[in-house]
């Protein structure tokens, strides 16, 4: 093995943030931005979270190689059975998993900082059922890992992370960074807490998702977002090889300023994308409302409400959610058809399912 470990220095970096002031401010104004998009008074903003949030999961997770839709995704959620394949299957468990455990995360915010244990939690949700289950879930890795090309050996790794034994240290050097407010600035400290963390490697599977998944806990935890909407994983997937090459970099070079710069443009970019996402689904919810409005429909706003936190939906999760009788969601099923606004998935004459493509068109 002619490639040592790479075991990277303790946090805080010595960082000289004059040739980022701009890239720094640029990040800022548009997160502000975002997060004053969500006091729009025409939606509630808890409608947003779920797809959203599942956005960031399938962008995510693609990243690892998964190739479900964000349709296929909400396919498999409302009937297992709408997908035929057993690796989407798996790829849509992932992605739910993911999504889970950002979820999850957020509530422990209200308990217990970012650190080991709620990293531990989420590490346990995102690896429940599917690949990687039995790669010690929920718990640091015993041994040394590589990254490499699939099926290559460890003597052809492009990267060794640090020794297991070192883990905890460095670890509890991270969380301790993580919560500090000595940083110059917050969206500095969590590029640096980003890389350094995937520099650890702490897990044998799921690093780089776990380390995506902290990047909204932080930026909620700190106030810069009041729900965990930004979906940067998208800057990430449309340039993986940048973003690979921006993290090896650090180590190879030194260039954690390079490092800083790609992550803060990515901020930037994502918050500036995700607004626009926000604005057309409130254009289409409030286009909608109006229209179900003037049917006179007693459960008609809730139905719509319920759509827009699910676009892919059947009759048992409307009973479930509206509580209406069978036949009134019958009729709202007829009208939100006769109104083109849902659409039957073809092929199913019992149990059947009802897609809202024109949401799932906005976000993908």
């Amino acid at each position: 093995m002619d490639m040592e470990p790479y075991i990277p220095p303790l946090l805080p970096p010595k960082i000289e943030c004059g040739g980022l002031i701009k890239d720094i401010g640029d990040a800022h104004r548009e997160l502000g931005n975002l997060a004053g998009s969500l006091l729009h008074p025409i939606i509630n903003p808890d409608l947003l979270i779920t797809p959203l949030l599942t956005k960031e999961a399938v962008l995510s997770s693609a990243i690892e190689g998964t190739v479900a839709t964000l349709e296929e995704v909400f396919r498999f959620e409302a009937d297992e059975s709408t997908l035929d394949d057993e690796e989407l299957r798996r790829d849509a468990q992932e992605i739910i998993n993911y999504r889970h455990a950002l979820e999850v995360s957020m509530g422990e915010l209200q308990k217990r900082a970012i650190g080991e244990n709620l990293l531990k939690q989420a590490h346990y949700i995102l690896l429940d059922s599917v690949r990687g289950t039995r790669k010690n879930r929920g718990h640091f890795r015993t041994q040394i890992v590589f990254i490499g090309k699939p099926g290559s050996s460890i003597d052809a790794a492009s990267f060794i992370p640090a020794p297991p034994e070192k883990i905890p240290e460095l670890m509890r050097n991270w969380e301790k960074y993580i919560n500090s407010q000595e940083e110059q600035d917050p969206l500095v400290q969590i590029a640096v807490a980003h890389y350094q963390f995937e520099a650890i490697h702490p897990f044998l599977d799921g690093n780089g998702r776990i380390g995506r998944l902290v990047i909204p806990l932080f930026l909620c935890d700190r106030g810069l977002l009041p729900r965990p909407i930004l979906y940067i994983s998208e800057y990430f997937e449309e340039r993986r090889d940048a973003y690979i090459d921006a993290l090896r970099a650090v180590e190879k070079e030194g260039d954690l300023h390079g490092w800083i710069r790609f992550f803060l443009k990515g901020v930037h970019i994502q918050a500036a994308r995700t607004q626009e996402s926000i604005s057309k689904i409130m254009e289409l919810y409030a286009s909608l409302r109006g229209r179900i409005t003037e049917l006179g429909l007693v459960y008609g706003i809730p139905m719509l409400d319920a759509i827009f936190i699910r676009p892919v939906v059947h009759y048992k999760y409307l009973k479930h959610v509206l509580g209406a009788s069978p036949q009134t969601i019958y009729n709202l099923l007829d009208k939100f058809e006769e109104g083109q606004i849902l659409f039957q998935l073809a092929g199913r004459k019992r149990n059947r399912i009802y897609i809202f493509k024109e949401l799932l068109e906005l976000l993908d």
